[in-house]
């Protein structure tokens, strides 16, 4: 087996232990009676352990360990926590344990990206192909649970995603000391301590400070399509408990398909174009959410924008912070980016939306004198499209960045 195939099943595991989980924790934390705000908190997990990743996995993890030992490690012990979180029913047991299990899981992210890089002979051309591995993971994922989860999938059934996740987890963590041997990286390698500095001054150059604030919009708006999109799925446009995640990876299904023609696009296009497209493409899909909700077709269909989501745009990003940015700093300013989409943007998210949720909630007696809880999802949905038409504006109007666009094809 070569090296890149070893790598590309790396990424399908990583990714797979979080896409196990992503799409159903908001409505499995409903189905356990938390209250937005205790929902907020656990969101909130996922930005902070993003934050304190970042630092740990480059400033300390990345020079003290092997990389494919701390990859095991982290995920035997995050497997762990995960079996806490799948049989935690009350709010402070379950949020402890999906603290843990965050600070453990997201370093990983890093480090497994380390791995590749240093195990690639060519990373310009192959990364991108190996990445394309977490794609698959988390495509994959979800058909078990076809059959694990019911057509009215209660907390018994739903638990199984963490279940699944942790089982994934502890493959990843033996599979990991087979991956080829990584050592730690040394100060003597060069690594300039004031790189976060300078990135962030950075900052203050326009195209790079509106990059910044519309990264900043769209991640708010990519991490609550995850908050409200499986319970939208199955309390409004009826689809099966048991089918939604499957109906959520054809995302990652066209997701695939962008990437693949990207680097075509961007010659083409140009960074701000393409952008703009990108930012479109989530003004599209709530905008088809808030309005077509009674055609089922039609919000299956919808999904296939999560490619042109996040390739024209997240994965544009980070081509363009590689071209723009000074290269003693360009990792400082990925990290800095990354920060904003996975940690910030992710904060944000899982307080704005469930406060939201909340708050176009109103209580309903049905004909047999049950109680239903009615959600907006019209005017919640709303709310994320004019965000997205906001940042296409900024966009339009304030980008300029000094580049039309790269002058030959790029991967990611």
């Amino acid at each position: 087996m070569t090296v890149q195939v070893r790598l590309f099943l790396m990424m399908v595991l990583q990714l797979a232990v979080w896409g196990a989980w992503a799409p159903k924790l908001s409505p499995y934390m409903g189905l356990l009676g938390f209250a937005p705000w205790q929902q907020s908190l656990v969101g909130s997990c996922w930005g902070v352990a993003a934050l304190a990743g970042i630092f740990f996995s480059n400033q300390f993890a990345d020079r003290n360990f092997a990389a494919e030992r701390f990859m095991a490690v982290s995920h035997a012990l995050s497997g762990l926590a995960l079996i806490g979180v799948a049989f935690s029913t009350t709010f402070w047991p379950f949020f402890a344990c999906y603290m843990v299990y965050s600070l453990l899981y997201v370093p990983t992210l890093s480090v497994s990206n380390s791995i590749a890089f240093a195990n690639l002979k060519d990373p310009a051309k192959q990364f991108g192909a190996v990445r394309m591995g977490g794609t698959v993971g988390w495509m994959l994922v979800s058909w078990p649970f076809i059959f694990l989860l019911g057509a009215k999938a209660d907390i018994e059934h739903i638990r199984w995603i963490f279940l699944v996740a942790a089982i994934v987890s502890f493959a990843l963590a033996a599979y990991s000391l087979t991956l080829p041997h990584t050592p730690p990286r040394r100060e003597a390698e060069g690594v300039d301590k004031l790189a976060w500095r300078r990135a962030v001054k950075l900052l203050g150059v326009p195209f790079v400070g509106v990059l910044f604030a519309v990264t900043f919009i769209d991640s708010v708006i990519h991490n609550g399509y995850f908050v409200m999109a499986d319970g939208f799925l199955t309390n409004r446009v009826g689809i099966a408990g048991n089918l939604s995640m499957v109906v959520l990876s054809l995302g990652q299904l066209a997701e695939i398909g962008t990437m693949l023609i990207l680097g075509p696009v961007l010659v083409k296009l140009g960074w701000k174009l393409t952008m703009i497209i990108g930012v479109l493409g989530h003004a599209a899909r709530f905008a088809v959410f808030a309005f077509f909700a009674d055609s089922v077709a039609v919000i299956v269909g919808v999904q296939l924008l999560h490619g042109v989501c996040y390739a024209f745009f997240f994965a544009t990003v980070y081509i363009f912070v590689d071209a723009a940015f000074p290269k003693d700093v360009r990792s400082s300013a990925q990290g800095l980016f990354n920060l904003l989409i996975l940690g910030i943007g992710s904060v944000v998210a899982s307080f704005l939306f469930p406060t939201l949720i909340g708050r176009l909630t109103t209580k309903v007696t049905d004909v047999s004198g049950a109680e239903l809880q009615i959600v907006d999802y019209q005017t919640l949905f709303l709310v994320p499209t004019g965000m997205a038409l906001a940042a296409v504006v900024i966009l339009a109007l304030f980008f300029r960045p000094p580049e039309r666009g790269p002058t030959e094809v790029v991967t990611p």
